[in-house]
């Protein structure tokens, strides 16, 4: 990955971070202030502090430090220092069970309600989706035992309407990952309804961190374009090669080449070799080399000629279409779509713990910062909708009843009501050694799942 791409990937991932932590640790702050609870930090980050400022009636220190993985809003408490006596009634320790319930759990819920209002921008502003269009199913595959034929395109599934090839990742998933036959209802090339039931028991739930349609044989469609260069990329290997817009591309290295994917594969799987074009131009003949620029994508060297392809011309060629909603139906699709997301997240995790999903499943920040700049090179749309996406996570994730998250101290004062009082020290102490030993292993976990998405590709 070049240095710019370097920076682009960093400054996406650094701005959700910044973001996600934020809007947590204000979740907390307004909280507490809203219950007369005196905030003494507000920190972004761990670590070194980098910058701090006093603000506020109280003197509220905000401030950013080195490692920004988190951050932390610090209330006056009597465990934690010596309160005077005027602003006892202000301690978070002096607080009933519910306040300090209400203020942990605001952290959390500020991150669904962040998620909402992501969702809801994304669907008043609208996205470019690909179509749900259905592409040969592999042989051999559940979809092509069902009968899905090339170039249908979904309505619905198990009577869900579909309108976006995400639309049907999504739904497939939920389905599959019951076991549950999966429905789909089509329109086939000669403009007929037909529905297709597909068997999903050979769906594996090792493989959900790869294309969750693929296991089942459903393929995006790609139109059989001619490898007939569109346009040529200023500065590209083929500009100094000398390939004009109109070229047609016959064959490489003597093989024939009959479609633009043939053109693209090749050049691809052949960086920095070089490679012998026979091209097609004004009714002639003519044969030129040309060696693919490498670059790096997933840990793999890739070669890239710097063509693009001449648009298709047709219905056949139009693949993507744009998606949006009024403001009401966009708030209750935000709505739907942050409590699903959740209800899959949560499910998810339950079939790690069970040993039903693999743990090659739990992403760490090398993960997230590739797909934050990946989304955010694709536009604003998707990059928000990753933010979303993230936001539920971190909110899902700090509800989980492990001591030093927030669901662990939800957890804590559940028992305390219960109890009519709290929880011992020691009980505390032993709790937060067994959370931060949770933590650790997610972490390590996490981190071993990156390093060998890189190694791997």
């Amino acid at each position: 990955m070049n240095p710019q791409l370097w920076a682009w990937y960093g400054g996406a991932f650094i701005i959700a971070l910044a973001v996600l932590v934020v809007v947590h640790e204000l979740g907390h702050y307004l909280a507490a202030r809203a219950c007369n609870v005196k905030v003494l930090r507000f920190a972004f980050g761990f670590g070194k502090v980098l910058w701090m400022r006093r603000a506020g009636r109280d003197g509220t220190e905000w401030a950013i430090s080195a490692f920004p993985l988190g951050g932390y809003v610090k209330m006056l408490d009597e465990r934690e220092g010596e309160v005077a006596a005027a602003d006892l009634p202000r301690a978070f320790n002096r607080q009933t069970v519910g306040r300090r319930a209400f203020i942990v759990a605001a952290g959390p819920i500020a991150n669904f309600l962040l998620a909402i209002a992501l969702y809801w921008a994304v669907f008043m502003h609208g996205v470019t989706e690909l179509k749900p269009r259905l592409g040969q199913p592999p042989a051999g595959s559940p979809a092509a035992i069902a009968g899905v034929v090339e170039g249908a395109t979904v309505r619905s599934v198990n009577g869900t309407p579909i309108r976006t090839w995400q639309d049907l990742r999504w739904e497939v998933m939920r389905r599959a990952l019951d076991k549950e036959t999966v429905q789909l209802e089509t329109i086939n090339p000669r403009r007929e309804i037909e529905s297709v039931r597909i068997a999903s028991e050979r769906y594996e739930l090792e493989e959900l961190e790869k294309d969750p349609l693929r296991q089942l044989g459903l393929v995006l469609f790609r139109p059989r374009l001619p490898a007939v260069v569109g346009s040529v990329q200023p500065g590209s290997v083929a500009e100094a090669a000398g390939i004009r817009p109109g070229d047609r591309v016959r064959a490489i290295d003597g093989k024939p080449i009959a479609e633009w994917s043939e053109l693209a594969s090749m050049a691809r799987e052949a960086p920095g070799r070089e490679l012998q074009l026979e091209i097609e131009r004004e009714g002639g003949r003519i044969s030129i080399s040309v060696v693919p620029r490498p670059f790096e994508e997933g840990g793999r060297k890739l070669g890239r000629l710097g063509l693009l392809v001449r648009d298709g011309q047709g219905e056949e060629f139009e693949m993507t279409t744009i998606v949006s909603y009024g403001p009401l139906d966009s708030a209750r699709r935000s709505l739907v779509q942050t409590w699903d997301t959740s209800v899959l997240s949560l499910r998810m995790m339950g079939r790690m713990l069970t040993g039903e999903l693999s743990w090659k499943n739990l992403s760490g920040p090398v993960t997230i910062a590739d797909y934050a700049g990946q989304s955010a090179r694709l536009g604003p749309s998707h990059y928000l909708r990753f933010l979303a996406l993230i936001s539920i996570s971190l909110g899902v994730l700090n509800l989980l009843p492990i001591p030093v998250l927030d669901g662990g101290h939800l957890m804590y004062y559940l028992v305390e009501f219960f109890k009519g009082g709290p929880v011992s020290e020691r009980a505390l102490e032993i709790g937060q050694q067994i959370g931060f030993a949770l933590l650790a292993l997610l972490m390590a976990f996490a981190f071993y799942n990156d390093i060998n998405r890189l190694v791997s590709g």
